[in-house]
């Protein structure tokens, strides 16, 4: 009598596979399965290269040259000049570089300090309820106006715009990671783990802390790119950036006086600014689609 193969043995078989060889693909498998990861990774390349490398080989973004104000694109100034006859390529290349450092800096610093309070809600129930109506709270002030009101009050330095766009973040990253918390918390092994008598910060930082990486990762992709919006309305509205520093929200906050006449002074800030995040949206839902496993299972 031969033994017929159960499901339980299936699940035996499914297990005894080492979790690298079904979920962790090579890099050109991944590549071709998620086609957005790589065309976003280079988009998103590129703006780096460009904000880190391109103030190189452009000229000084505010040096004023009146005589050459308002000029259209051409063989010397590749994206034309502005009103007080600044290099409007120039500017847009810095520029960059302020929307990347905003972003990164938003998203390290959000999902760092989320990270940390919503495993704190997620584990702690004594401290869940008085840390969630804190979060409650920052989530009913629009984000906008609560930058505005930062801005205002401790004045307009790259410090405080990175601050005013984080703080609206970091509720988002909290609930985020509680509910992670509260579904891993009631796993079998994690309920070993704390009857074997492992201390509460190794409990965390063993069995709690790895779950939540896979959905900050994506998360904080869309924190970035969130942040660089956020940063250019401040600066188009005059409440970012000081104006004496190149940003993509300054720049077409001063030229949208002279968008008839030139409207260069907008388009390209605007186009630099979309490619952009467009590049960060791309990339996180890429790493979505890899990274959750429900989806994963179907492709």
């Amino acid at each position: 009598m031969t033994d017929t193969p159960t499901s339980s043995g299936k699940t035996d078989e499914l297990l005894a596979v080492p979790p690298s060889s079904a979920s962790d693909p090579n890099l050109a498998v991944l590549l071709w399965r998620h086609p957005s990861i790589f065309w976003g990774g280079i988009l998103l390349s590129i703006m780096v290269l460009i904000a880190i490398f391109g103030p190189l080989f452009t000229g000084d973004p505010i040096e004023l040259n009146p005589i050459k104000r308002l000029k259209p694109p051409s063989g010397e100034s590749w994206f034309g000049t502005d009103y007080l006859g600044r290099d409007t390529f120039a500017r847009v290349i810095y520029g960059a570089r302020v929307s990347l450092v905003v972003g990164l800096a938003v998203s390290i610093i959000a999902v760092s300090i989320g990270l940390v309070v919503g495993m704190v809600s997620g584990y702690i129930r004594a401290l869940d309820a008085v840390i969630m109506r804190v979060m409650d709270g920052l989530m009913s002030i629009p984000g906008i106006l609560l930058a505005i009101a930062l801005i205002s009050l401790s004045g307009a330095t790259m410090m405080t715009v990175v601050t005013a766009i984080m703080i609206p973040e970091i509720p988002r990253v909290v609930r985020l990671v509680r509910s992670v918390v509260l579904s891993v918390r009631e796993e079998p092994y994690v309920e070993a783990a704390i009857a074997s008598g492992t201390k509460l910060h190794l409990v965390l930082i063993r069995h709690i802390l790895p779950n939540t990486i896979a959905p900050l990762i994506v998360l904080a992709t869309y924190i970035c790119g969130s942040a660089m919006l956020t940063e250019s309305i401040l600066g188009f509205i005059g409440a970012g950036i000081p104006p004496e520093i190149p940003s993509w929200g300054n720049i077409m906050s001063e030229g949208r006086t002279y968008f008839q006449l030139s409207p260069w002074i907008i388009f390209y800030p605007g186009i630099a600014l979309a490619i952009t995040v467009l590049a960060v949206n791309v990339v996180g839902d890429g790493l979505r689609d890899t990274l959750d496993p429900r989806i994963a299972r179907k492709m």
